[in-house]
């Protein structure tokens, strides 16, 4: 009898494929906007699993406590801004209309008030290029250009964290756990690798051209490999 195929499992939803959020220090993301300038304080900095980055625990004086990534040269105990005519320090958080061009932000909301969505893994940032009545150009770590609301929030500054993918993985064992941390299925062997319980194509002689056949949109999960709906030739 086969096993279930890897996009069976997955969405069943078992453990194997749910991110360990109970592991996570919380959620990463802006203080909900205000209209007023608020200051606060970093009082933490800290090492999540979950995330690529280091947070900092920020209190504001108004009492919200909020987990942001943290940028380069942040220490604890300085100080951090939110709210219109706020400095244009590494850390504070500022409106992309009150940022100037040619400023490192990350941490961008995609849309106003959504706590951020944009540029958050260790080392990235975006730098604003332009702006028009109504929206801002950013280029993003891709090298890909994208248009922004101007009433939407970020941070100032670069992501601490860089160089991280410089270091090899020397060991198997150094990227297993590193996958485990977040959840991700590793390692992922092609198909023909697999036995022929696993998977369709699996088999334990020399792989089968011949199983690639095309699979329309209405097949069942389990029938759903090889050649996924093809457009004709020519198309």
């Amino acid at each position: 009898m086969g096993k279930s195929l890897i996009q069976q499992a997955r969405g069943k939803g078992g453990p194997t494929y749910r991110s360990k959020g109970f592991a996570y220090a919380g959620e990463s993301k802006l203080r909900t906007d205000t209209s007023q300038l608020v200051k606060g304080k970093v009082t933490n900095i800290i090492k999540c699993q979950g995330h690529t980055a280091p947070l900092m625990e920020v209190k504001y004086d108004d009492g919200i406590r909020c987990l942001m990534p943290a940028p380069e040269f942040i220490r604890i105990g300085d100080e951090v801004q939110s709210g219109p005519g706020g400095e244009i320090n590494p850390g504070n958080t500022l409106k992309l209309k009150e940022i100037p061009e040619g400023t490192p932000v990350y941490n961008i909301e995609s849309q106003p008030g959504d706590g951020g969505k944009f540029c958050k893994t260790g080392g990235s940032v975006a730098r604003i290029l332009a702006k028009t009545e109504s929206y801002a150009t950013l280029r993003l770590p891709s090298k890909q250009e994208k248009l922004f609301n101007l009433e939407c929030r970020a941070c100032i500054g670069i992501i601490a964290g860089a160089g991280r993918l410089e270091k090899p993985m020397l060991k198997a064992g150094t990227k297993h756990f590193r996958k485990r941390m977040t959840n991700k299925r590793w390692p992922n062997p092609s198909a023909a690798a697999q036995n022929a319980v696993d998977h369709p194509f699996g088999n334990k002689r020399t792989s089968r051209k011949a199983k690639n056949k095309p699979v329309g949109h209405h097949a069942p999960p389990g029938r759903k490999a090889g050649k996924l709906w093809p457009k004709p030739r020519g198309s």
